[in-house]
């Protein structure tokens, strides 16, 4: 199978400020080839969040072309071509909103979400970040460099399709449960798994109806925050996950979805570091439930 996984680093927490983007080619399931591009984004503004993340500053990119010149590049390369992202949600949502900036219509292409389908092939495990799963499945990478997460994306990608017996993107609705998403000119079909949800879900807490994205990790599922966040409060980020159509619960339940941790005080939770909704977590993780614990910056990345 043929395929191009890509991967962004933004400079702020605003979807249309990409700083990097990285592709990395796969033909008959083999990497041919990976590809980066420092971009300046518009203004040059950068949070120091971000910057702690991926580690480029503003003089790194102050020299590097804006995203309209490096797409004159890069859309020729997946035009008409089917890609994959880890956390799709988040890198096509990128793409979708600096093409908005730009005022630059849509490419057509298709695409997947190795997160998604990666709870299919790997399953019971603590969390799927990219960390986690490359770490489970041996494979390492710099992570949050853009070329660097696109090629471990791809190599993610091929074990599990391999280990899937997945040999064209029409296998993926039955062997990984995951619909084919779609970029288009003057729209878009998020990738998602082929669970129905239903409106009953999202009655415990109201949001804002106006902002309810399918396409996020966080809809339709049930959110437990532990610990202090470092880049909000709690309740602005419980509020974000009820705008997007989440549930937030006080406490772990064998049916919670995400369970989200922050700094812990270590006078609390004692040598370990956990706290007891952590320790609860893991327990029914043990026990067969699909708990997924994130991190506070795989949090913001899908919000």
């Amino acid at each position: 199978m043929n395929f191009i996984t890509i991967d962004f680093e933004t400079a702020t927490a605003q979807r249309n400020s990409p700083c990097e983007i990285g592709l990395t080619f796969v033909e008959n399931f083999k990497i041919k080839e990976s590809k980066s591009w420092l971009i300046k984004p518009i203004n040059n503004e950068f949070d120091y969040f971000n910057i702690m993340i991926h580690g480029i500053t503003p003089e790194d990119v102050e020299n590097e072309p804006e995203f309209d010149e490096v797409w004159k590049e890069v859309k020729p390369l997946i035009e008409n071509k089917f890609l994959i992202a880890h956390n799709a949600g988040f890198d096509f949502s990128v793409l979708r909103k600096t093409l908005e900036t730009y005022d630059i219509p849509f490419p057509e292409l298709e695409y997947s979400c190795s997160y998604i389908f990666s709870k299919k092939v790997w399953k019971n495990l603590p969390a799927y970040d990219l960390k986690t799963l490359c770490n489970h499945n041996e494979i390492k990478f710099k992570h949050h460099r853009a070329k660097s997460d696109s090629r471990a994306t791809a190599e993610l990608a091929i074990k599990a399709f391999r280990k899937s017996d997945v040999f064209s993107k029409d296998d993926f609705p039955e062997k990984l449960k995951t619909n084919i998403g779609k970029v288009f000119n003057g729209g878009y079909k998020p990738s998602e798994t082929k669970r129905i949800y239903k409106a009953k879900d999202l009655a415990k807490m109201v949001g804002d109806p106006t902002k309810h994205n399918k396409e996020s990790l966080f809809y339709g599922k049930t959110v437990v925050f532990t610990g202090t966040l470092s880049s909000m409060v709690r309740k602005e980020a419980q509020q974000i996950i009820a705008d997007i159509g989440g549930v937030n619960l006080r406490g772990v339940t064998k049916s919670t979805d995400f369970l989200i941790v922050g700094q812990q005080d270590y006078r609390v939770v004692g040598e370990d570091g956990m706290s007891n909704k952590q320790e609860t977590a893991i327990k029914y993780i043990e026990k067969g439930s699909e708990i997924e614990i994130l991190s506070e910056n795989d949090f913001t990345r899908n919000i």
